[in-house]
Parts: structure tokens; C-alpha cells; sequence
């Protein structure tokens, strides 16, 4: 069942609200919609149908638990524009999923897609369940129906659903057999992020920290900065913050902190990358490792050229802003920058590398992916991070354009190049009928 957009109306000839610290990802992604379009002469009337999603279904899920009780969830897909191709974006498992939350999160996949030049939209969805209290036949169960339910309106030319918190590789395989059972022929196309066994891509699960890393790379090029004089800290052990921070310390950065929920370890001299499990290694193992320990928030405030938060939304806010000492925030997580935050950090003249740039490494090996499946012809590892390397520069190189020509923040040139992508796409196609 698809139901209506929200009708608040905070329309782009509206003047903005101050951002606020509880600020959701609807109201962000708007606000930001807002602000690029303040930078562009673009036709209002686009603009007021990107604050929109096209569809939001919402679903219930009934399941059998182990102990024979039936217990019914409730599930999202927000699909918020395709003027430019296939709606494209993850799935998360979590207890906070909302349908506003995937309304927002769908219209940053249409910025991500658009500024790394891809051929999708924006979609965003999920569960509200807490997947640490499924076991793995419930999560499949669920998973399975979950699929069922969303038949009709996913699909490898439709909508390709990913993984997100609480989902992974085998969620991914779960719903591509559910899908594929269901059409009556094996379709992987209809995911991304599968392992490769079953269609997925090489180096797809490491790709967001591999883009975390070229992009940190390239932005010590643009400033001068000799890698190898460098000090990084990364927040967030997982995919992301590990796969950053050990391809930042191959190439010869200092990563002097990472850190998972426990704690942060810290050694000014540097860490040994390889030598601290991720979160997938071994679940918050990163205090075990540790000779010295600091919270998340001192991590955060660490007197480091480059600050990479790779773990949670909202992290740097109006309360410790003025205390980040980095020269060089990345964004490796979804939103950890609240909007007040990057006010006081613009400032300070503290560079915010967006994460709409930094982390497109996902969705687009989940592009290379979804090009691998159409084919039926696998890459090899090599060839998939060449690619991804040579989009990320051609990426880099649009915003970097756009950060000279206007003298604005790298977020707003990243969402400018987004913008004016798809308001020209929308131009071109025109409104049906």
C-alpha cells in the first residue's frame, strides 16, 4: 500500500528555519534541497517536487517465531526520484525505522547517485525491529516476506534494494531468492550487496571505507598536504572506519584513534591498522587492543589534521563543534554533522567533506554490481577498484569545480552538482502527462 507524502509544506520560496539539533533526515534532506537551490537558477516548480517522495509503501510482516508465536512488524520503502533511473538504496533493520527517517534517507540516495553521476534514484526502506533479537530462521523468515510484500514495486529496472544497519550479504541473498522464486527465474539484478557467490561484486562490502580513504587522499592533494604528514582519527570500527583507516595507514597516514561503542584506542605514534580487529573480525574488540583508552567524545575533539566520523548520524553538534580541532572532517557515516554543527564548523573554516561524496563508494560498487548481474560477467577485484577510484575522481573533480566557482562549502558544491543534475534531467523529461 502506498501512502501520501507528508503535507507539511516548508515550500523553496519559504525562508529557512534555524536548524534545529533534533532535526530529522526528512527535515535535513529539505533543508538542504533548500539551500542548493538558493545556489542555482533552477525552476522552483522542480524543486517543489524533489521535497516530495514519488511513493512511500508501507507494509505489515507478519512472522512465525521459534516458539510458535505470530508476531506482525511494519515495513517502509520510500522511493523518492527516478527522473534519472531505477530507484536505488538500502534496507535497514532497526527499532528507530520510521517512515519519515526512510523518506529522508531516500531523497539523500538521489543527491548520492546524482553526484557520482549514476543512473538511479533515490529509494531508502526497512523493518522497525531490533535484528539482535531474531534469530537467523526469524531474520530469514522476515526477510522472505518482507520481499513478498514489496514484489510489485522492487525490481533490477525498478528499484534495487542494498544492505544497511542490520541487514548484510545474506539479508541480500535471502531476498533475491525470495524475489527470484516468486518471478520464476533467478534475478539478481534486483539486489546489490550480495555475496559474490550469488551475483554480488568484489570488493562491494569495502567500498564505502575505500572511497572514505581516496577522497580523505584527494583532499590532502587539494590542500598540500603530504599523506605521509597526515594524522587521522577515525570514529567507528566497522565496514566503513576500518576499511578507511587501513587504507589511509597503507598509504602512509598516522591514524593515531579508532574506536567502536566501548571506547576509543589511542597511540599519538600511530596505530598498527591490521593489528585491531574490526567489528566484523571480532565484535567490539577495539578497547581489548588498546594500551590507552578515550571516550567516543574525546576522540572526536582530537587535535588530528583529519577527523573521519564513520559510525552514527549526529555526532558533531552545536555543543562540541567549537571544540573539533581537525582541520579536515570526512564524513564516512550518513549525516553525522547536524546542521547546526556545520554552521559553526563553516565558521571556523573547518573543511566538511559531505557524505553524499565521501562514502558513494556503496552505491557505486553496487552500480558495478548491478552492471555485473545485467551481464552475467563477474570483474575481478582489481578492475572493480580501478573503476571505483576513476568515478570517485571524476566526482571529486565536479565539486571541486563548483567549490572554486561559487566560493561555498564542499557540502553545498556536492549538493549543487546533485541538484542541477537532476533538475536538468527533469527539464529534458519534462511532467506526464
Amino acid at each position: 500500500m502506498a501512502s501520501t507524502p507528508d503535507s507539511s509544506h516548508d515550500g523553496a520560496g519559504d525562508a529557512p528555519v534555524e536548524p534545529t539539533e533534533s532535526e530529522s533526515a526528512l527535515e535535513t534532506a529539505r533543508r538542504q534541497l533548500h539551500h542548493a537551490a538558493g545556489h542555482l537558477d533552477v525552476d522552483p516548480n522542480i524543486v517543489e517536487r524533489l521535497k516530495y517522495p514519488k511513493k512511500i509503501h508501507e507494509v505489515t510482516i507478519p512472522i512465525e517465531r521459534d516458539d510458535g508465536t505470530v508476531e506482525v512488524f511494519t515495513g517502509y520503502r520510500a522511493q523518492h526520484d527516478s527522473v534519472r533511473g531505477p530507484f536505488k538504496g538500502g534496507l535497514r533493520y532497526h527499532p528507530d525505522v520510521t517512515r519519515d527517517e526512510c523518506v529522508g534517507l531516500s531523497m539523500w540516495m538521489t543527491w548520492k547517485c546524482a553526484v557520482m553521476d549514476l543512473p538511479f534514484g533515490g529509494a531508502k526502506g526497512g523493518i522497525a525491529v531490533n535484528p539482535k533479537e531474531l534469530s537467523a530462521d526469524e531474520k530469514e523468515r522476515l526477510t522472505r516476506r518482507f520481499a513478498e510484500e514489496l514484489r510489485d514495486v522492487i525490481g533490477p529496472n525498478q528499484d534495487i534494494p542494498a544492505p544497511d544497519m542490520g541487514t548484510d550479504p545474506q539479508t541480500m541473498a535471502w531476498l533475491m531468492d525470495a524475489y527470484s522464486m516468486q518471478e520464476g527465474e533467478t534475478t539478481p539484478g534486483v539486489v546489490t550487496g550480495k555475496p559474490p557467490v550469488v551475483g554480488g561484486s568484489e570488493g562491494r562490502e569495502e567500498a564505502p571505507g575505500r572511497s572514505v580513504a581516496i577522497v580523505t587522499k584527494l583532499v590532502c592533494e587539494y590542500y598540500d598536504r603530504p599523506l605521509e604528514e597526515t594524522t587521522v582519527a577515525v570514529q567507528g570500527y566497522g565496514s566503513v572506519g576500518a576499511n578507511a583507516a587501513r587504507l589511509l595507514d597503507d598509504w602512509g597516514a598516522t591514524v593515531v584513534a579508532v574506536s567502536d561503542v566501548n571506547g576509543a584506542m589511542y597511540d599519538p605514534s600511530g596505530i598498527d591498522t591490521a593489528a585491531v580487529p574490526s567489528h566484523d573480525e571480532e565484535p567490539e574488540a577495539v578497547t581489548k587492543y588498546a594500551d590507552t583508552v578515550i571516550s567516543n567524545d574525546d576522540l572526536l575533539t582530537l587535535d588530528v589534521d583529519v577527523l573521519v566520523p564513520a559510525a552514527l548520524g549526529n555526532v558533531i553538534t552545536r555543543e562540541n563543534a567549537e571544540d573539533i580541532a581537525a582541520e579536515f572532517v570526512v564524513e564516512g557515516a550518513n549525516g553525522p554533522t547536524t546542521s547546526a554543527a556545520d554552521s559553526i564548523l563553516e565558521e571556523r573554516g573547518v573543511a566538511v567533506i559531505p557524505d553524499i561524496l565521501a562514502n558513494a563508494g556503496g552505491v557505486t560498487v553496487s552500480y558495478f554490481e548491478w552492471l555485473q548481474d545485467i551481464n552475467r560477467r563477474a570483474w575481478p577485484l582489481e578492475r572493480v577498484n580501478d573503476e571505483l577510484e576513476a568515478e570517485m575522481l571524476k566526482a571529486w573533480n565536479a565539486v571541486q569545480t563548483e567549490y572554486e566557482r561559487r566560493d561555498v562549502t564542499w557540502r553545498d558544491a556536492a549538493y549543487i552538482v546533485a541538484l542541477s543534475r537532476i533538475a536538468e534531467a527533469h527539464e529534458m523529461r519534462g511532467l506526464w502527462p
